[in-house]
Parts: structure tokens; C-alpha cells; sequence
């Protein structure tokens, strides 16, 4: 009697040694993976800045403080990154709502749209237009980049643009076009082209 039950009081020792060595381990590998994460050593980097959803030809539309629509944007596809909550965009339509004015319509390759700051940076091939109206004349604005402030209803850009008001044409570097006074200002050196009276 006395040697097996000897025996079993030996196997159950080597049963709880190794269930503590198991269990030890088990906290050993958590505690290593969380100061992985914690410090980077190895871990996922940026992990934040990943996205989290993409919109396939989507459209959606910006409300005013009024509770008016302000602006719509769609696209091809847009791609949110949760880290600094902005969005890209692949071909991008940028179509102001304000019915105070003719409003604009901005097209571009891409456009990085900044929730926080509330910006849309269009990038690539930019195209303005802007009907006429009883005030004012149509407007069109060629460029490579160009940043848009819808609650200032403001568009502007330091790259070289192309200009057509009306029937007069600009080239110029720089440009600063305020939607809702309906101006437009040229920076730097330009040209600006009138034709004659009777083709106006």
C-alpha cells in the first residue's frame, strides 16, 4: 500500500510541476508580446494609421451649420485612415450646393480630404468651372494642385493655373478665387489676354 501510494503522490508532483511550468510560460509569452507592442520592438508599426473602410463609387454630402447641404463629393473609391481622420480619394468630383451663387465644380486625379482641418487638397490634372450668371461671367481654372476651404467657399493654389473668364484668358502663378464674393486674385507674374470688343 505504502509504495503505490508513493507512486501516485510522485506522478501528481510531476503533473502540478508541469502544469506551473505551462502556466508560467503562458504569462511569460503575454507579458513579452505586450511590451512588444507597447514599445515597438518588433511589433506592427503604425498599426493606427491602417485603413479602416473603403468606398467604392461613393458620394457624399457635406451639411452647412444651417442644416443646408454645403457641398458634395464623390468619387471612384475612398480610402479613411482612422489616425488623422482624413480620406483619400481617387477621381474626385467636388460640386458646391450654395444656391447664393453659381457654384463651383471641381474635378482632380486625387484628393486628400482633412476632416480636422476641414480641407480638400485635389491634386492632379485640377479642372474649376463655374457657370455664369446676371453678376458674373463663366469662370474656368486649370492647375496640378489646389486646396478648397468649403466653409469659406474659397479655393486657392502657388502652382502655375490657366485662367478663362468669360472670353479672356490668364496664365499666372499663384490664385486665390473667393466663391462667395465671386473674385479671383493672381499672384506672381502673369499674362492676361482680352479680345477684342466685338468677341466679347
Amino acid at each position: 500500500m505504502a509504495p503505490a501510494h508513493y507512486k501516485r503522490t510522485a506522478h501528481r508532483g510531476k503533473l502540478l510541476a508541469l502544469m506551473l511550468s505551462a502556466l508560467f510560460f503562458a504569462f511569460g509569452s503575454f507579458w513579452l508580446l505586450q511590451i512588444m507592442s507597447s514599445d515597438g520592438g518588433g511589433g506592427p508599426v503604425n498599426v493606427g494609421n491602417d485603413p479602416d473602410y473603403i468606398v467604392e463609387n461613393f458620394s457624399f454630402v457635406r451639411m452647412a451649420e444651417t442644416g443646408k447641404p454645403r457641398y458634395v463629393i464623390s468619387g471612384e473609391r475612398l480610402t479613411h485612415r482612422p489616425a488623422d481622420n482624413s480620406s483619400v480619394i481617387e477621381k474626385p468630383v467636388v460640386q458646391g450646393l450654395n444656391t447664393e451663387h453659381p457654384p463651383m465644380t471641381m474635378t482632380a486625379q486625387h484628393a486628400l480630404v482633412s476632416q480636422n482641418q476641414n480641407q480638400v487638397d485635389l491634386s492632379g490634372d485640377v479642372d474649376i468651372q463655374r457657370p455664369g450668371a446676371a453678376n458674373a461671367r463663366p469662370l474656368r481654372v486649370r492647375t496640378q494642385a489646389l486646396t478648397f476651404l468649403p466653409d469659406e467657399d474659397i479655393a486657392k493654389t502657388d502652382r502655375a493655373i490657366e485662367m478663362k473668364v468669360g472670353t479672356a484668358t490668364a496664365h499666372g502663378v499663384g490664385m486665390v478665387a473667393n466663391n462667395a464674393t465671386q473674385q479671383v486674385e493672381l499672384g506672381g507674374r502673369g499674362k492676361i489676354v482680352f479680345p477684342p470688343r466685338s468677341a466679347r
